[in-house]
């Protein structure tokens, strides 16, 4: 078969006075290109609004873009192997695709100057901290980490928490969040609350009673 394949090649061709093999070397031979270095993958497209977080979901796993996007649409494009996200026709990220579930991928860059500050802490850092300034600090340092879904989207809150040491003290900080784990009050605004409010100054049984009776208290029960 192979002897005939080449004698057909090579015999000459009425109509163009050239054989098969020359006109190939002729004409195909310099149009032809290399072939793509990686297999060819089947695309996908989808639309999708970006979250408040700046992440937008793509089977059940999440990824960033520029969170100057939070709210709009944008158009994904994904593979097996990639996920590129555009914006009135311009890319705008790009990511590996991940196929763990109810996980984030993120990059820095597409974060708010806030939120990169965040990335450089760990909950160990995190707790360190909390640790030197007292048992109470953190107690509920811990209690914000394990109340969230994923431990890092706690990081921020911790911060701004901690961070009030530097305005009201070590002391009256530990007293607040004293306070503020017997009410099951598990977030910075409602330590700030009660700085604010000088409760953690409180001592006296009778007001402490006063404080958890008031009808705007939703007590510990609710938070549960």
């Amino acid at each position: 078969m192979g002897e005939k394949l080449d004698a057909l090649n090579d015999r000459t061709m009425k109509e163009y006075g050239k054989t098969r093999r020359e006109l190939f070397e002729l004409w195909d031979r310099p149009a032809l290109r290399p072939l793509p270095q990686s297999d060819y993958e089947i695309a996908f497209w989808k639309k999708a609004t970006v979250n408040l977080d700046y992440h937008i979901e793509i089977e059940k796993h999440y990824y960033s873009v520029p969170y100057t996007l939070a709210s709009k649409t944008v158009e994904v494009r994904y593979t097996a192997s990639t996920i590129e996200v555009f914006h009135q026709n311009m890319r705008v990220a790009s990511h590996l695709r991940s196929h763990a579930q109810y996980k984030h991928t993120t990059r820095d860059e597409h974060m708010p100057r806030a939120h990169q500050e965040v990335q450089t802490w760990s909950a160990g850092r995190i707790t360190a901290w909390a640790g030197k300034i007292g048992p109470e600090t953190l107690a509920l340092v811990m209690a914000i980490i394990e109340s969230r879904q994923h431990p890092e989207q706690g990081y921020r809150s911790c911060l701004g928490l901690l961070r009030l040491e530097k305005t009201y003290g070590a002391t009256r900080l530990e007293r607040a969040c004293a306070r503020a784990l017997r009410f099951g009050m598990k977030t910075r605004r409602h330590v700030l609350t009660i700085l604010e409010n000088k409760q953690d100054l409180i001592d006296s049984p009778d007001e402490e009673q006063a404080f958890a009776d008031h009808p705007n208290i939703r007590g510990a029960s609710f938070y549960q």
